[in-house]
């Protein structure tokens, strides 16, 4: 076997490890689903979709949607020095408030999210 095919089929066995790796470790994409803005946690993956009138939010477990029916969440924009608290409700696949929300390049979100009784923060930068 030349160096070559000796380099090749160690670089072959490299790329097949680490994708092996990958998949046994349980990694998962992060890429936003709904189009909005995605935050990764210890526990779970956060995305915050934020339109005129409504703003939702999505929760995923190692890319597994996460059921919202028995999560709470309240979100908090913060956009210059105007603070406003929403309640989100489970609809559907995700947590959801309507309303009219000041949604400016630059407002910040924190959202705190129980489920079971334990509480999750993620905080978000509106571009």
């Amino acid at each position: 076997m030349n160096i070559k095919s000796l380099l090749s089929t160690v670089a072959l066995g490299i790329a097949l490890s680490t994708s092996n790796f990958a998949i046994a470790s349980g990694a998962h994409d992060h890429k936003p689903l709904h189009g909005g803005i995605v935050t990764e946690g210890k526990e779970m993956d956060y995305e915050l979709v934020a339109k005129a009138g409504v703003v939702q939010l999505y929760l995923r477990d190692h890319g597994k949607p996460i059921n919202p029916s028995k999560a709470k969440a309240k979100l908090t924009l913060l956009t210059g020095s105007e603070k406003v608290e929403v309640e989100l409700a489970a609809v559907g696949e995700k947590l959801e408030a309507k309303g009219t929300f000041n949604l400016a390049a630059g407002t910040k979100a924190v959202a705190l999210v129980t489920i079971d009784g334990k509480t999750y923060t993620a905080r978000f930068a509106l571009k």
